[in-house]
């Protein structure tokens, strides 16, 4: 079979194939035989057309050569030489290559000004990019989705820390609680069985427990109410008893600056005094009907 061909084809050896080859019964193919030297040229009218173009006297500006070494090392303050350099170390060599390039900007740049020859893209040029718009969004996506997945990482870092701190603090808590469990258990145990005679432990009870009362009392003291209840107060007053409010008391009933003996005899001008404005008309007045009945009532 062709398959079977193949591979007898295949596994042929090195000196089997330089026989084949030597006489001639290898197909041309990947194997091109040279059957004599490429002949070299020497163009001398090429070459001397291509130094007088070198030669050419033009402005800087139409030829925009520079040629320097490199820039100053900021952090030794001097120009690393080409010696200095090791060609098998990558670093090295690329670094020679900026620095080179940055002393070629530094030299160009203010000559380019001079000519007043424009160095900076317009904001109104549109020109084609090395990469497409689809590139750009999916690297942009990419690099979106790298951020959230740090964010929710530094999210759960945060959970973990939060939730660890909260699991400290409330074991803390339990021991703190059963421990002072057991202090108050071996107190009674020892006052029962007449080792100690102190009950300090029910004191300590009361007092914290007493403390937590007055703390939440003064927390709703110190709140005060809320606005609608000052806004009530405000337009109503602040309310109170409104029955008996203007009873006598015992300060009231003590206090006699106020008291007039000619206005509590009737003896005052228009109290129906002799010499007032009633005189004996207002004592001759006919009582009124509720006054007769209540002396009906008192004759019965």
């Amino acid at each position: 079979s062709d398959s079977g061909s193949d591979s007898e084809d295949s596994s042929l050896s090195d000196s089997e194939l330089q026989e084949a080859f030597a006489r001639g019964a290898l197909k041309p193919g990947l194997n091109v035989v040279l059957e004599e030297r490429p002949k070299r040229r020497n163009d001398t009218d090429g070459l001397k057309q291509c130094l007088a173009e070198f030669r050419q006297q033009l402005a800087w500006v139409e030829r925009l050569d520079v040629t320097l070494g490199p820039v100053a090392d900021p952090v030794s303050q001097s120009a690393s030489t080409s010696d200095a350099v090791d060609p098998e170390n990558d670093f090295q060599r690329e670094m020679s290559f900026y620095r080179q390039a940055q002393a070629a900007v530094l030299e160009a740049l203010p000559r380019l000004r001079k000519l007043q020859v424009p160095t900076r893209r317009p904001d109104d040029y549109f020109a084609e990019m090395a990469k497409s718009d689809q590139q750009m969004q999916k690297i942009r996506q990419k690099l979106k989705s790298k951020q959230e997945a740090m964010e929710r990482s530094e999210k759960a870092k945060q959970l973990r820390a939060m939730r660890k701190y909260g699991k400290k603090v409330q074991v803390e808590i339990l021991q703190r609680r059963q421990k002072e469990k057991k202090n108050m258990l071996n107190a009674v145990k020892k006052y029962q069985k007449g080792l100690s005679d102190k009950l300090d432990f029910l004191d300590e009870d009361q007092t914290s427990s007493q403390g937590n009362k007055k703390g939440s009392a003064s927390q709703r003291t110190k709140k005060g109410p809320n606005a609608k209840r000052r806004y009530k107060n405000q337009k109503f007053g602040f309310g109170g008893k409104k029955k008996g409010s203007k009873w006598n008391t015992k300060e009231s009933f003590n206090d006699v600056s106020s008291f007039q003996s000619k206005v509590a005899h009737n003896k005052g001008p228009g109290k129906g005094g002799r010499g007032g404005k009633g005189g004996k008309k207002a004592l001759n007045k006919r009582p009124g009907k509720r006054a007769r009945q209540k002396m009906k009532n008192r004759a019965r």
